[in-house]
């Protein structure tokens, strides 16, 4: 599977206490990306992804192994999921999904460190590599991102990334106010939104297509269909990965008229689905 895809998925299940009731649909989020993502990689199909999906209540060192060991495979692609809520470090200027048994007070200590997966990212052996994000953060952690992309604020993680990033981060009050936010997993999520285009397609796109191509169909379901301005609105912030990646998808409407009624194999489909993609690989 040299040539194949490495799919890591973390869904974080920060665990009973309330001020982390954002990652209470994590595992949900986790279970569609890995259940929907392997088959729908154009060039590699299920067969050639190499899928590890790490428990939800699995600790900051669990984590980071999946991944680590996942970055050490040689392959094409290195797509790695976080679902969960976000928690910034006291100074603002660091950030760590929240694992399972955290407490605010240790919630950036305990947490799988957002550094740490992308330095594994990096110093992998993937051509190419791509961090999906759907995550919320509280008060103090958007404050942190808010601060945008100096020294001084984690939104530089976000807005200067050593790894392309696709997803959502959204604002989080824990408790009663926090009741109408669209949670990671949930209805209205990236999670959700993704997975959701994948199976339906993108009627009128070619067989393949590219992240940057499904964004806008993915951008059209988030927050249950609200319009939203680019940035995401006052509450979320929408991570859009650049051009010139060369990740396709497959692009179930391209071939759902014209075999309609039919029951097909995975490897027809996937004949079909090439038969009619672009010949040429999008420019690096």
């Amino acid at each position: 599977m040299a040539g194949g895809v490495d799919l890591v998925v973390i869904g974080a299940d920060g665990g009973p206490d309330r001020a982390f009731g954002g990652s209470a649909r994590a595992a949900h989020g986790a279970r569609l990306l890995a259940e929907v993502l392997p088959g729908m990689c154009f060039d590699t199909g299920a067969a050639g992804c190499r899928v590890a999906v790490v428990p939800p209540d699995a600790d900051a060192n669990a984590m980071l192994t999946a991944v680590r060991e996942a970055a050490q495979h040689p392959g094409r692609w290195l797509l790695v999921c976080l679902v969960g809520q976000l928690a910034a470090d006291p100074r603002g200027r660091r950030l760590a999904l929240v694992t399972a048994g955290s407490t605010p007070d240790n919630a950036y200590r305990r947490g799988l460190a957002w550094d740490w997966v992308v330095s594994a990212m990096v110093h992998g052996g993937h051509e190419e590599a791509l961090l999906l994000v759907d995550a919320v953060a509280d008060r103090d952690t958007w404050a942190a991102l808010e601060r945008g992309g100096g020294e001084d604020g984690a939104g530089e993680l976000l807005s200067y990334p050593r790894v392309p990033l696709w997803g959502r981060v959204g604002r989080y009050a824990p408790g009663r106010r926090g009741r109408d936010a669209v949670l990671p997993g949930g209805e209205g999520s990236f999670s959700h939104a993704l997975t959701a285009v994948l199976r339906g397609g993108v009627p009128g796109a070619p067989a393949a297509v590219s992240v940057p191509d499904l964004q806008p169909a993915v951008a059209a379901l988030l927050d249950g269909g609200a319009p939203a301005p680019p940035s995401g609105g006052p509450g979320a912030r929408l991570l859009v990965p650049p051009q010139g990646g060369r990740l396709l998808m497959r692009n179930r409407a391209a071939v759902r008229g014209a075999l309609a009624g039919l029951s097909l194999s995975e490897e027809l489909l996937a004949v079909l689905w090439r038969e009619s993609a672009p010949r040429q690989p999008p420019p690096a």
